[in-house]
């Protein structure tokens, strides 16, 4: 069916009226950006587009076109845009007292630790909260360095930690890496993706082979020991890869041999997004030694956190270290917010059910449209991997791109991932409808048939809002 033959997209209703916007013209804020902001500040699309209002899971540009988002701001946002509960309870902190530092008492600050223990397996009690996943990954390894005596962190290729001198060090996607030694010696161990270049064999064989890869770097390429191992449960930059479910428990087991102690960077996977487990670890049977968490801890609010076992924490005792923000009271009380409405409002049963409903209708698109070569993840953390040959798979980079402009063009934003650049990145927030879904699955339809026949976006239809 042409675009012509179909019938006009229909947003699912919501119930919300965004306030007229007043401020600088999109024209005026580009052309600020331009002049007064580091050029290293990229926007996504051809035509940049200007956000001024939020609401659960959608957003509006400055004429009031709303927009599903399936990216949430980079999967800041677990609850949804603006929340009310969360709202409520950061403005209410905020005209009550905006900022003291840990070195004063403050309830908020140990309920949240207490809550996030709650959430946690057995042992994994103790949280030093900061402001973001960068720093989170950093202040992990300095206490997997302090507790072992080892120095050497072993990463998997692809990965994404962060961006300051350390995790960059972690990071193997090499579109985030800067050319940089970093303060740390970090060697990059085989992906267990087993839609990656190492696809010899089952899943279970590839990712066997590549927790091997741990130990052969370890033996070779360190003093024969190691500080830590750290990885995503699933990639989230890295386009929503994993492993099979026996990767996790060769790998740690191999990282613990050798003196190492195991994390789990969970910034990304966390806070019920995969659906099946609070924790993205959970879902392959094992247990970190240290978990590291931030953006949808804070729903949009800079938060961060790190919790481990009392032995490894208490390493850190050895010197002084201070976070003029971590902690702070305003971010505590989104935090705490943002833990009550997962629970309250059932959001990880919400992820299971709507993101089940979302992978099978990614499958059904790829049984119809040869640009999909592979659809994958858990819960609402989902990726569309596309391939201009089906058979070589052959990376459809450019027509990655054509897809999100289309996708934007009829009211769906999208991110990309991938080595290539050419996985769909899916991670609404958590509150997301199957309506919501079934709108976004029309939306991609149209984009896929389109570009699948020209090899560019074009023109996709129109789309109507109520």
């Amino acid at each position: 069916m042409t675009d012509v033959m179909r019938p006009a997209l229909v947003m699912p209703p919501f119930d919300h009226v965004p306030a007229r916007y007043v401020g600088p013209s999109r024209e005026e804020v580009l052309a600020l950006r331009r002049r007064y902001v580091n050029p290293a500040v990229f926007t996504l699309y051809r035509e940049p587009l200007m956000i001024v209002e939020g609401k659960m899971q959608y957003v509006f540009d400055e004429t009031g076109r709303r927009y599903l988002d399936l990216f949430a701001g980079i999967v800041t946002v677990s609850c949804g845009h603006c929340h009310p509960k969360v709202v409520k309870r950061v403005q209410e902190q905020t005209a009550r007292l905006q900022h003291t530092t840990t070195i004063y008492l403050h309830p908020s600050l140990p309920l949240l630790a207490q809550k996030l223990a709650s959430k946690m397996p057995a042992g994994l009690e103790v949280t030093y909260f900061v402001n973001s996943g960068s720093e989170a990954n950093d202040l992990a390894v300095t206490m997997a360095r302090m507790y072992t005596g080892n120095l050497d962190v072993v990463a998997v290729r692809n990965a994404y930690h962060g961006g300051s001198p350390s995790s960059m060090g972690m990071t193997s996607h090499h579109t985030w890496k800067f050319p940089l030694a970093g303060p740390i010696a970090v060697h990059h161990a085989l992906s267990p993706d087993p839609s990656g270049s190492n696809t010899s064999g089952t899943p279970e064989e590839i990712a066997s082979r590549a927790a091997a890869d741990v130990r052969e770097l370890i033996r070779y390429s360190t003093p024969g020991a190691v500080a830590a191992f750290i990885a995503e449960p699933i990639q989230g930059v890295g386009g929503v890869t994993r492993g099979a479910p026996n990767y996790f428990r060769e790998a740690y087991a191999i990282a613990r041999e050798y003196g190492g102690i195991c994390i789990a960077d969970e910034v990304q996977t966390g806070f019920g997004r995969t659906g099946d487990h609070y924790w993205g670890f959970q879902n392959y049977g094992v247990t970190p030694d240290i978990v590291t968490m931030a953006k949808g801890i804070g729903n949009g609010v800079p938060l961060a956190a790190v919790t481990t076992r009392r032995e490894i924490a208490e390493a850190l005792t050895r010197r002084i270290h201070f976070n003029t923000f971590g902690g702070n009271p305003v971010s505590m009380a989104a935090g705490l917010a943002v833990l009550d409405v997962i629970d309250e409002e059932g959001l990880q049963e919400n992820a299971r059910k709507v993101g089940g409903h979302f992978l099978a209708g990614l499958r059904r698109l790829q049984e119809r449209h040869r640009l999909v070569g592979d659809v994958r993840g858990m819960g609402l953390m989902l990726g569309a991997q596309l391939v201009s040959d089906p058979a070589t798979r052959a990376p459809a980079t450019a027509e990655t791109l054509e897809v999100l402009e289309a996708a934007r063009e009829m009211g769906v934003l999208l991110g990309k991932g991938g080595l290539d650049g050419n996985v769909l990145r899916i991670k609404p927030p958590l509150c997301i409808t199957a309506e919501d879904v079934d709108f976004a699955l029309e939306v991609f339809e149209r984009a896929f048939e389109r570009i699948g026949k020209t090899g560019r976006a074009g023109r996709t239809g129109r789309m109507i809002e109520k």
